[in-house]
C-alpha cells in the first residue's frame, strides 16, 4: 500500500502499493462507482484499472491528451540531477489532478513518487521528508506532486539545502528531485505551458471516452446513468447534460424540502466558487436535526432523496473522516443558478452557510473555504498584456467572484449584509471587514462606512501592512472623487489623513510578518516587501497637486516650497493653518526618498515572470516632475544647484537614474549632457558618487555607440577616492568591479576579487536586501568583447539584439547569435552547489542566474553579468571534455577559494587581522582591510 506514517507530510507511493491485497468484489465496485460520480481518485482506482485491463475485462484508465507530454518533460528532467519544477494548469472539473496522479502512479517504479498533503506546511519540515526518501530508498529520482502550492522557490532552496547537510548519505551529483505543481485556472492561458488541460475533448479523447461509457454500461447497467463526473467529461462538458442532472430543481421548493435544498444550496455555493472544498458527513447530517446518524442509520445518500445523485461521500484514507461535495463543479455551478431563480439567493445561501453552525470554533478547512468565497480575488489578464504568448501581465479582480456575482445578479446591499454578517461571525479576522471597507469605498461610495471597517480590520490586524493599506486607500479614493469645487481646506484634510495612513503601512511593512524566519528562526518577515504605502503616498500627492493647482495656480508655488503657504491663506478659509503647514513642508522631501526608492526598486529589480505595472513608473515620474522636477538643490552652491536642478528635470540625479537611461530610451544629446553635468558636479564638490555617476553616464554612452570626442577622464581618481566609498552604495562597489575584472589576456587577478565582491555584497544586503527580497534582480552589466570600458555592455543592448520579450530567469536570451557575439565566456567550475569564475591562481565565487545549475561538480563556462547584488554567471554550460574528477580537483585545494565567510576562519596566531582558508595556509586581508584594496587600485592604475 501507499506508505504514509502518522505524522508524514508525504503520501508516498510504493512500487508494487497492492501486492497481496485481495479485495472484496464489493469494495472494488464501490471504489470504481464513487470514482466515476465525481470522488477524487485514490491509488486504488489506478490498480483496479490495472488489473482489468490484465484479465481483459476493461478498457485503459484513460489519459488526456497532455499525458504524454507531461511524461515525457518528467522523465527529461528526471535525467538531470538538481530540483526542477514542472507545472501543469488546469481548469478546475476537467480531470488535471487525475492526470498528475496517473503520471505518478505510471512512473513509481522509476521514480520515488510521492504527494504532498499540507502545501502549507513549513518548507524546510517537507524538504527533510523529501531528502529523507534517497537516504531510505536506492532511487535517484523523487517525484513530488503538490497543489496550487505558491512557496516553490523557497522549497526548492529548502530541499537543496537539506541536501547539502546530508551529503554524506545522498549523492547529489546523481539525485534529482522533480516537483510536479497541479495549478488550477478558470482563465484559457497562453500554449507556450507543457500541459494546460481545458473543458474541451480532443476528437481522439472523445474516442476514449466513448469506449469507457460501453465499458461502463456493461458492468454497472442503469447505474452508469449517476456516473456525473464521467458523464460529463464524456459528453464534452455538456450544458445540455448539466441541465438534465439538476433537473431535479426545477419542480422543487424550499418549502417542500427545506433540509435537503439548504444543504445541496450550501455544497454547491462552496463547490462552485471554492474548488476542491467540501462539508465532513457529520456537518451535513447536521442539517436533519436527527438524532441517530451516530449509530449509522438514515445514509446521507438516503436522506437527500431526490437529490442523493448528485452528492459525492469519500474518504480520503483510513484516518480521515467522511467527506462530501457535489459530483462537479459544473454541477455545483447549474444548482447555484437554479436555486437564485427559485428564491434560494446566493446572498441568502451564503448567510445561512455562515450562521448555521452554532459551535464556538469552526474547523480551521471551512473558515479557509468561506474566507476564500468572499475574499479571494481571481487574477485576469491586463490590458497590458503584449499578446505574444510568453508573457502574462495578471492584475486582481475588485472582489471575490460570489460577491462580483451577487452584485451583478442581486443587489450591492446585499454583498454588504454577506460580509457584514462574515465579519461578525468571525469576529477577529481582519479579511472579511476589510473586503467590506473595500466594497463601501469602491462601489458605494460611502467613505464614512468604509473608513470604520477598515480601521475595524486594522484593529484585528495591526501588525500587516496590506490590511492597514485599505484605510489609505479608503481616503485616496474619497480624495479622489471629492468635487472640482471642493475646498482646499477640505482636500488637505484628505489628503493629510491618507498620508499618514500610508506612513503607517510603511513602518509595518518594514517588518512584516509572514510565512519565512530570519534570525534566530522566530521573527518573521513576509516575503513579499509591501510598496503600496510608498505608492499610496505619491499616488495622494499627485491627487492633491492636481486639484489644488486646478483652482489656483499659486498652489504649484507653494506645493514646491517657492512660495510660503500665506499666498493662498484666503482660498484655506481662515488663518489657522499650521497643520497644513508642517505636511507641505515635508512632502517635497518626502517624495524625493520615495521617488529614489522606485528608481531603484523598478531598475535593480523585477517580479518573477512577469513585469512591474506600467502605472507605478509613470506615476512616479508624474510626482517627481510636480513636485522635485521643478526646485533647486540646497545641497550645492548656485552652479551646482543648477546641474542638480538640470539632472532631476532628466529623472538622472541618482546611479540607478542613470543606469536607467537606456530602459528609458534616453535620447543621446540628452545622456551627453548629463555626462557632462555630472563631471562638472564632481569638479566642484569632490564627490565619490558625482564621479561614479559620471562613469557610469559615460559606459552608457558608449553602449548607445555615440560618437565621443574624448575618452572617459578620471579613472585614476576614481580609483584614488576607494577609501571614501560609501559603505551602504552598492553601485559604486558594481563599479569597482566592472573596472577590476580581469581581460581575457590578464593571467591573474590584479586584485582580491572574492574581497571585492564580499564588500559589495554586505553592501546590498545593508541597502537593498529588505525591499527586494521577493524578486528577481535584472543584470544591468555583462562582460563583452573589447578593451577597457568597451567591453562592459549594457543588458538593454543585448535585448535590442532579439525579436521578443526576454524572460532573464530562464536563459533564454543567450541562445540568439548576436547576443553570444557580444560577450566572452568566462571559464569556471562548480563545486558543493556554488559556482567559481577561475582566473589564474583563484577561483572567485559568483551567484548562479540558474541554481540547479549547481547540482553537479564539473568545469563549467558561462557569460558574465552583474547585478545590484554582485557577479552573476548566466547560461552555465558544462565544458567539453570536462570529468567530474577533474572539476572537484580544479574546485578543490589547487585553488585559493577567498575569503568565504563559510569558509574561512580568523587565525589566532595572526592576532585576528587575517583570515586563513580551511583548507590551505595562504593568508588574505580582513575585510576592514581598505588600503590593501587601494594598493591593488594605485598599482593598476
Amino acid at each position: 500500500m501507499a506508505r504514509r506514517p502518522a505524522e508524514s507530510l508525504l503520501d508516498v507511493l510504493s512500487p508494487n502499493p497492492f501486492e497481496g491485497v485481495t479485495s472484496p468484489a464489493d469494495v472494488l465496485h464501490q471504489t470504481e462507482e464513487n470514482f466515476y460520480r465525481g470522488a477524487p481518485p485514490r491509488w486504488f482506482n489506478f490498480y483496479i484499472s490495472d488489473q482489468r485491463v490484465a484479465d481483459g475485462s476493461g478498457t485503459p484508465f484513460i489519459k488526456r491528451d497532455g499525458y504524454n507530454a507531461l511524461v515525457q518533460t518528467v522523465q527529461l528532467k528526471g535525467k538531470t540531477p538538481g530540483i526542477t519544477i514542472v507545472k501543469l494548469f488546469h481548469q478546475p472539473g476537467c480531470g488535471g489532478t487525475t492526470l498528475a496522479m496517473k503520471v505518478l502512479w505510471d512512473l513509481r517504479k522509476i521514480f520515488t513518487s510521492a504527494v504532498l498533503t499540507d502545501s502549507a506546511s513549513n518548507t524546510t519540515n517537507i524538504a527533510e521528508e523529501v531528502v529523507q526518501l534517497f537516504k531510505d530508498g536506492n532511487r535517484k529520482t523523487v517525484l513530488l506532486l503538490v497543489n496550487n502550492m505558491q512557496r516553490l522557490e523557497a522549497l526548492q532552496e529548502s530541499i537543496k539545502i537539506e541536501m547539502a547537510s546530508r551529503e554524506m548519505h545522498v549523492d547529489s551529483r546523481k539525485a534529482a528531485v522533480i516537483i510536479l505543481n497541479c495549478v488550477r485556472k478558470d482563465a484559457v492561458l497562453t500554449t507556450s505551458h507543457v500541459v494546460f488541460l481545458q473543458k474541451v475533448l480532443s476528437k481522439d479523447e472523445k474516442i476514449k471516452f466513448d469506449e469507457k461509457r460501453d465499458e461502463l454500461r456493461k458492468r454497472y447497467g442503469d447505474k452508469s446513468k449517476q456516473f456525473h463526473g464521467f458523464n460529463i467529461m464524456q459528453t464534452n462538458f455538456s450544458k445540455t447534460y448539466i441541465q438534465e442532472a439538476c433537473a431535479v430543481f426545477i419542480n422543487t421548493t424550499t418549502a417542500e424540502s427545506p433540509q435537503m435544498t439548504q444543504l445541496d444550496a450550501c455544497l454547491s455555493l462552496l463547490n462552485a466558487y471554492v474548488p476542491g472544498s467540501y462539508l465532513l458527513e457529520s456537518q451535513c447530517l447536521d442539517f436533519f436535526k436527527h438524532g441517530d446518524y451516530a449509530h449509522g442509520d438514515s445514509p446521507l445518500k438516503e436522506r437527500m432523496s431526490t437529490f442523493g445523485h448528485l452528492i459525492i461521500t469519500f474518504q480520503e484514507d483510513r484516518s480521515s473522516e467522511m467527506k462530501v461535495c457535489i459530483a462537479h463543479r459544473m454541477i455545483a455551478q447549474h444548482c447555484t443558478e437554479l436555486l437564485a431563480e427559485t428564491g434560494m439567493t446566493r446572498s441568502e445561501t451564503a448567510s445561512y452557510l455562515l450562521t448555521h453552525f452554532n459551535s464556538d470554533e469552526l474547523p480551521s478547512f471551512l473558515v479557509s473555504f468561506i474566507k476564500d468565497m468572499l475574499t479571494k480575488r481571481e487574477t485576469k489578464p491586463n490590458e497590458e498584456d503584449p499578446g505574444n504568448g510568453t508573457w502574462i501581465i495578471e492584475d486582481n479582480e475588485r472582489f471575490s467572484r460570489l460577491i462580483l456575482d451577487i452584485q451583478s445578479v442581486e443587489r450591492q446591499l446585499e454583498c454588504v449584509n454577506v460580509l457584514v454578517v462574515a465579519s461578525e461571525r468571525f469576529n477577529r479576522n481582519a479579511f472579511f471587514p476589510q473586503a467590506l471597507a473595500r466594497f463601501y469605498s469602491i462601489e458605494l461610495k460611502n467613505y464614512i462606512k468604509a473608513e470604520k471597517w477598515a480601521k475595524i480590520a486594522k484593529l484585528r490586524y495591526p501588525q500587516s501592512s496590506f490590511i492597514a493599506d485599505t484605510l489609505g486607500q479608503v481616503y485616496k479614493n474619497q480624495l479622489k472623487n471629492q468635487k472640482h469645487c471642493a475646498k482646499p481646506r477640505a482636500l488637505l484634510e484628505l489628503a493629510s489623513k491618507a498620508i499618514e495612513a500610508f506612513k503607517d503601512e510603511e513602518r509595518l511593512a518594514e517588518n512584516e510578518s509572514g510565512t519565512e524566519t530570519r534570525g534566530d528562526g522566530t521573527t518573521k518577515i513576509s516575503k513579499v516587501f509591501n510598496i503600496h504605502g510608498q505608492f499610496g503616498y505619491l499616488d495622494v500627492c499627485n491627487l492633491l497637486y492636481k486639484k489644488l493647482v486646478s483652482q489656483d495656480d499659486t498652489w504649484r508655488e507653494v506645493l514646491t516650497k517657492k512660495a510660503p503657504l500665506n499666498s493662498v491663506l484666503k482660498s484655506l478659509g481662515d488663518a489657522e493653518h499650521s497643520r497644513f503647514k508642517v505636511l507641505i513642508d515635508g512632502l517635497k522631501d518626502d517624495i524625493e526618498r520615495k521617488c529614489a526608492f522606485f528608481d531603484t526598486y523598478l531598475t535593480y529589480s523585477k517580479p518573477e515572470q512577469k513585469d512591474d505595472p506600467a502605472y507605478i513608473s509613470k506615476g512616479t515620474s508624474e510626482c517627481y516632475k510636480n513636485f522635485v522636477g521643478n526646485s533647486p538643490s540646497k545641497d550645492f552652491k548656485a552652479e551646482g544647484a543648477a546641474l542638480i536642478q538640470k539632472l532631476k528635470e532628466n529623472l538622472a540625479d541618482t546611479s540607478a537614474g542613470v543606469l536607467s537611461c537606456l530602459d528609458r530610451e534616453c535620447k543621446e544629446s540628452d545622456l551627453k549632457e548629463i555626462t557632462t553635468w555630472w563631471e562638472k558636479i564632481f569638479l566642484e564638490k569632490e564627490s565619490v558618487v558625482a564621479l561614479a555617476n559620471y562613469i557610469l553616464a559615460h559606459i552608457m554612452l558608449r553602449n548607445m555607440e555615440a560618437e565621443l570626442p574624448l575618452d572617459c577622464k578620471h579613472l585614476d581618481a576614481f580609483k584614488q577616492k576607494m577609501p571614501r566609498i560609501p559603505n551602504q552604495s552598492p553601485e559604486l562597489h558594481m563599479l569597482v568591479l566592472l573596472l577590476s575584472w580581469p581581460t581575457e589576456s590578464e593571467a591573474n587577478c590584479v586584485l582580491d576579487l572574492n574581497r571585492l565582491i564580499h564588500n559589495m555584497h554586505c553592501s546590498y544586503e545593508v541597502t537593498y536586501k529588505a525591499q527586494f527580497r521577493s524578486r528577481y534582480l535584472r543584470p544591468l552589466f555583462f562582460i563583452g568583447n573589447g578593451e577597457g570600458l568597451n567591453r562592459i555592455v549594457h543588458r538593454k543592448i543585448l535585448e535590442q539584439n532579439v525579436q521578443t520579450r526576454q524572460d532573464w530567469t530562464r536563459d533564454t536570451i543567450f541562445q540568439d547569435a548576436t547576443v553570444k557575439a557580444r560577450l566572452v565566456r568566462v571559464q569556471g567550475v562548480v563545486r558543493n552547489y556554488r559556482v567559481f569564475a577561475t582566473i589564474g591562481g583563484a577561483a572567485i565565487e559568483v551567484h548562479a542566474n540558474i541554481q540547479n545549475c549547481l547540482w553537479k561538480a564539473q568545469q563549467v563556462s558561462f557569460y558574465l553579468g552583474f547585478t545590484i547584488r554582485g557577479p552573476v554567471a548566466f547560461d552555465i554550460q558544462t565544458k567539453p571534455g570536462a570529468k567530474d574528477k577533474k572539476a572537484e580537483e580544479i574546485s578543490g585545494e589547487n585553488f585559493f577559494i577567498g575569503s568565504e565567510p563559510e569558509q574561512i576562519k580568523p587565525d589566532d596566531t595572526t592576532g585576528g587581522g587575517h583570515f586563513v582558508d580551511r583548507h590551505r595556509t595562504q593568508l588574505v586581508q580582513s575585510v576592514s582591510d581598505t588600503p590593501f584594496v587601494l594598493k591593488k587600485l594605485e598599482d593598476e592604475g
